[in-house]
């Protein structure tokens, strides 16, 4: 197993836009589960950090744009690299389903996350704390966006009037009002959509620039929740929120 990284940290890292830290494990893969989903070969699932891809058909659910290319690619990825991986395990590290969270690296130190988000395969995701990669792994989907590449091609942006399911979205439109309260700062979309920055992660936010954002354009994106579905929406309230789990999560258009 030591010679999986012949060479690596004297050369190739310096050349990767999101570095390896040293000394990181290696494990085999048994197979790849989809475009952000590994299954090792000690039976653990690993759900890569900073990424998202479209999923997979499941539950009756038809199979999304770029979803089985996300699938492919990584495939590819793991095969090239003789079915091994070397994982940065995230902070935390596990999900609430109980996969470990962690950054995928091949033999020359390069991020798996960073190759499938700058050929445009997936989003870029990040949750607080953001890791150190979240800059790195933004600049691979700038690069994706600007060239058109896989899902820019053409953006699935939904205006919050559009929502209509829960699941992750992208949503762009105009903050109408700001308010601050016990909840944390909600920025309105309109009559159905609000986005929610919760209390505890306000020390990972410009609290003063949220607060100004009421009559500018934005981008955010995120996993839309179905408040009535939860009993949580009152009445006058917008049927559906979007938590806002890191600063790279919503941008100013300008």
């Amino acid at each position: 197993m030591g010679a999986f990284f012949i060479g690596l940290l004297v050369c190739a890292q310096a050349e990767a836009a999101c570095p390896l830290a040293e000394n990181q494990p290696i494990y085999g893969v048994e197979r790849v589960v989809d475009g952000d989903t590994l299954r090792l070969s000690n039976g653990r699932s690993v759900r890569l950090v900073g990424l998202n891809t479209p999923e997979l058909s499941h539950q009756g659910r038809p199979v999304e744009p770029f979803a089985v290319q996300a699938k492919r690619r990584l495939e590819a990825l793991v095969k090239a690299n003789d079915e091994k991986v070397a994982l940065q395990v995230g902070v935390p590290a596990k999900d609430h389903y109980g996969r470990m969270l962690a950054h995928a690296y091949d033999r020359y130190g390069r991020n798996l996350e960073e190759q499938l988000l700058v050929e445009g395969l997936g989003y870029q995701v990040a949750f607080a704390p953001v890791t150190r990669l979240a800059a790195c792994q933004q600049a691979a989907e700038r690069l994706a966006r600007q060239s058109e590449r896989g899902l820019w091609r053409k953006p699935a942006w939904r205006k919050p009037e559009q929502v209509a399911s829960g699941g992750f979205a992208l949503i762009r439109g105009k903050v109408l009002r700001v308010e601050r309260n016990r909840g944390g700062i909600w920025l309105e979309m309109g009559n159905s959509l609000v986005l929610q920055v919760k209390p505890k992660l306000f020390s990972q936010f410009n609290i003063e620039s949220l607060q100004e954002l009421a009559g500018r354009n934005i981008e955010a994106r995120g996993w839309v929740v179905d408040r009535s579905r939860r009993g949580q929406i009152k009445s006058g309230q917008a049927r559906w929120l979007l938590p806002i789990t890191a600063e790279v999560m919503l941008e100013v258009v300008q």
